[in-house]
C-alpha cells in the first residue's frame, strides 16, 4: 500500500529533532534510550549499521514513551525483520523501486530518503508525501529545501545527514520540514563514558527547538 502518511505524520511531529542513533553496545540502549526520552526526544532512529543494531532495537522497544524505528534500511528483509521486532517506523537512505515496493507488503511504514526532484517525483509516484531528504548539507542545505517547496508543494521532509544545533532551527523554520535528523545530542565520548546526563541535557535543549 501507498505510504501510511497519518501514521508518519503523527510519529514525527512528536519532537523537532528524531536521534540517529548508532550503537553497539547493547548494554548502553536501555539507558540511551531513557535519556534520550527524558529529555523530550521519543522518536529514536536505530541505524542498521552495527552488528547488535537489532538487539539494542529490542532494548529500546522496553523503555516506556519510546518510539522506536530502524534506519539504514536497505532491503525488504530490513523492513520484515523491523516489524517483526515491533519498530513503528523504518527509514531508508534512499528509495529505489524495489525496496518501495516491498514496502508495500510491510505493515511497518517507511520513510524512503532523496535527493533530488526527480528522485522526490518518483517516490511521489509510489504514493509517498513524507520523505527523508540526505544527505542534507551535502546536498545543499535548507536552501534547497526552501527551493523543493514550491515545485513540490505536497511533500515534507524531514532532512538528515550534518544536521547540528548551529543549523537546526534553519531546517525547522522551512514550511516543508516536520523535523530534522542527527545525532549532535549524543556526543560518541558522552556514551563512551556512560555520561547519559549530559544527552538528556542535550535532548532537553535539542526538543526547544522551534518549528
Amino acid at each position: 500500500m501507498p505510504q501510511d502518511a497519518e501514521a508518519i505524520r503523527s510519529i514525527l511531529s512528536r519532537a523537532p529533532v528524531v536521534p540517529v542513533i548508532v550503537l553497539d553496545e547493547v548494554e548502553k540502549a536501555r539507558p540511551l534510550a531513557e535519556a534520550l526520552v527524558a529529555g523530550g526526544l521519543p522518536v529514536l532512529e536505530v541505524t542498521l549499521r552495527t552488528p547488535n543494531a537489532f538487539a539494542v532495537i529490542e532494548e529500546m522497544k522496553k523503555v516506556d514513551g519510546a518510539i522506536v524505528g530502524s534506519g539504514t534500511a536497505r532491503t525488504g528483509e530490513h523492513l520484515k525483520r523491523s516489524a517483526d521486532l515491533g519498530c513503528e517506523f523504518v527509514v531508508s537512505p534512499g528509495a529505489p523501486p524495489r525496496l518501495l515496493e516491498a514496502a508495500e507488503h510491510a505493515s511497518v511504514p517507511l520513510l524512503p530518503g532523496i535527493g533530488t526532484p526527480t528522485e522526490a517525483m518518483q517516490a511521489a509516484e509510489f504514493g509517498y508525501s513524507f520523505l527523508k531528504f540526505f544527505p542534507a548539507e551535502a546536498l545543499g542545505g535548507a536552501p534547497v529545501l526552501k527551493a523543493f517547496a514550491s515545485p513540490l508543494p505536497d511533500i515534507t521532509f524531514c532532512p538528515t545527514g550534518g544536521i547540528s544545533a548551529a543549523n537546526a532551527e534553519a531546517y525547522l523554520s522551512l514550511k516543508n520540514v516536520i523535523c530534522v535528523g542527527g545525532s549532535w545530542v549524543m556526543p560518541a565520548d558522552a556514551i563512551a563514558a556512560g555520561d547519559f546526563d549530559q544527552v538528556r541535557a542535550l535532548a532537553s535543549e535539542a526538543a526547544k527547538l522551534k518549528r
